[in-house]
């Protein structure tokens, strides 16, 4: 059917999120493009500072993930990363990777793999995928995957309610000294072009209500029930579940098709707090559950890309890296600062419009 297993058994040895302190209310978009009268699909979203990119939010990420991989395994450290790779699809340079300028700043270079990846907002999954298949078929002793977004949303369009900034960084390594073991995975993907951008273009494109029942539920349904099939389980022998977040509907929405209840969904539910951090949206969702699960939990991970795919995986938590010296998701979420528009806008640079 499609069920992924390396040859030997790999794990999270550490993971870390990343979330600037800038916030914009959906309310603040509302009021100038339609006086009011549409209501925001969230609450708020985290907005990028003026020095801040794919790249540096990468770097506070994968700090955090190695700090936590050195509470896994104390002899850890970045230079025995085999790889550092970025998924994105708000990588900073066209031609010009971000995994090398991340892999610098955290001391994996030079003797690693680096690469850039994109399939919309899945591409951290991606990356956590290859991760996986490297470290699981003994090509490297540790690699790193990250997923990060800056978001970008057309002035006016629906995106700009809810294009978020953020993202989440994992070291994958053998799951003796790793805090979390993959138990199983599985993809879905179809050509189903639901969202896109082409070359040169700033902002992206997206086919309005197509991309729900036929891109997200289906693909999402597809992979989560394959993989239950497989690996002989259902929703009730998950403590957790974290879906790929557009909006606080669909996952929620989603879920329950799956036969999850909301309480098993609500601590990686995050989007109405940052918005859709896209390549971020579901693995920084993860890391706020990591935060809190015990030894034993299980926890589904399931994302979704347009174009479109969905990565399913199931996880068991095993041991809980309680490190002061990491920060949490929920702390970076709550350091807030709420901005306007026209803040906003400088931040963003959208009042650029060509």
């Amino acid at each position: 059917m499609g069920l992924m297993k390396p040859l030997r058994t790999v794990g999270i040895t550490g993971y870390g999120a990343y979330v600037p302190r800038y916030r914009l209310a959906g309310q603040e978009v509302s009021e100038l493009w339609t006086e009011g009268n549409v209501v925001s699909p969230v609450r708020e979203k985290a907005v990028p500072g003026l020095d801040e990119d794919v790249a540096t939010m990468s770097m506070e990420a994968a700090r955090n993930a190695i700090v936590r991989a050195s509470y896994a395994d104390p002899a850890f450290d970045p230079s025995r990363l085999g790889a550092v790779w970025v998924g994105s699809e708000s990588h900073p340079y066209a031609v010009k990777p971000t995994s090398t300028i991340v892999a610098e700043a955290i001391g994996a270079t030079p003797y690693t793999q680096a690469a850039d990846w994109q399939f919309a907002c899945k591409a951290g999954t991606e990356a956590i995928q290859a991760a996986i298949g490297f470290v699981g078929s003994g090509m490297a002793e540790y690699a790193m995957a990250i997923g990060m977004d800056a978001a970008q949303g057309r002035p006016g369009d629906a995106l700009e309610y809810t294009a978020g900034a953020g993202g989440a960084a994992f070291v994958i390594g053998p799951a003796e000294n790793a805090l979390v073991e993959v138990e199983g995975s599985l993809s879905f993907v179809t050509d189903t072009p639901d969202f896109w951008r082409r070359q040169y273009e700033k902002f992206p494109e997206h086919a309005g209500r197509f991309t729900g029942e036929p891109a997200y539920f289906h693909h999402i349904t597809e992979s989560v029930t394959a993989l239950f099939r497989e690996m002989n389980l259902s929703a009730r022998d998950f403590a957790y579940a974290v879906f790929h977040q557009p909006n606080v509907k669909f996952p929620l929405k989603v879920g329950e098709s799956l036969g999850f209840t909301r309480q098993q969904m609500l601590t990686g539910l995050l989007v109405n707090e940052i918005g859709n951090t896209y390549a971020g949206s579901s693995v920084i969702g993860l890391t706020a559950i990591l935060d809190i699960a015990q030894p034993g939990d299980r926890v589904l991970l399931a994302s979704f890309g347009s174009g479109a795919g969905s990565d399913a995986f199931c996880l068991r938590v095993k041991k809980v890296a309680a490190v002061k010296a990491a920060w949490t998701t929920r702390e970076y979420i709550q350091r807030r600062v709420p901005v306007d528009y026209a803040r906003y806008s400088r931040l963003k640079g959208n009042y650029k419009f060509n």
